[in-house]
This record gives structure tokens, sequence and C-alpha cells, in this order.
């Protein structure tokens, strides 16, 4: 398997301490999971609701188990209330980031805005 370049992930951006991730989540779906792209943003399904901040604590939850880090090190940064999120992930880097998600991607899901 070969590792995308930085340049074929418009998703992700890599900081000092970590990643961050551009995020265009689906609450309410039958099973948490990869979909895809949708623009230019990775498109996770959730299996949560989109009330009282349900599906923004699941999506902290499954990112971290993910990952296998604390919950501390995933940060909402925004998007609270919509369904565009940008979330940093301290401790992860990039490479390890796109096999872990990048590999779930499906060109033929993209979707456009």
């Amino acid at each position: 398997m070969t590792l995308k370049k930085r340049s074929q992930v418009p998703w992700m951006t890599q900081e000092p301490d970590g990643v961050c991730l551009s995020l265009h989540c689906q609450p309410g779906a039958r099973q948490t999971r990869v979909c895809g792209l949708h623009g230019d943003r990775l498109k996770i399904a959730l299996a949560a609701p989109a009330v009282d901040n349900q599906a923004n604590q699941f999506l902290v939850r499954w990112l971290a188990d993910q990952f296998g880090i604390p919950r501390d090190r995933v940060a909402l940064v925004s998007g609270q209330t919509s369904r565009q999120k940008r979330v940093r992930l301290s401790g992860v880097s990039f490479d390890q980031c796109v096999r872990l998600l990048g590999d779930n991607e499906d060109p033929s899901t993209e979707t456009h805005q």
C-alpha cells in the first residue's frame, strides 16, 4: 500500500502536535463508518442522533477509539451545531490518519455541496 501525499488529502491538515480533520458528519445512521468524500471533506456516518450534543460526543469517542488515544486528545474545533466540522487530533501523525481513515475513501461516493 502506498500512502497518499499530503496534497492528495484535502480533508486533513498537518499541525505541530497532530492533525486537523475537515469532516461532513451525517448523524442518525445505522452504523458508524467512513463513507468517502463529500466535496473536500471526509464524510462520516454516525450511529447517534443529532440531539443534545449526542452526535458530537459520539464522534469524539469514536475517533479516540479508532486512533487509540484518550478522548481529551480529540477536540471539536468548529461545527458544534453543523454537519461541517473541524476536529483536531493531538498526537496523531498524518500517515497514521491516512492509514486508519483514508483507506476507507471511496471516490465513487463523492458528492458535491
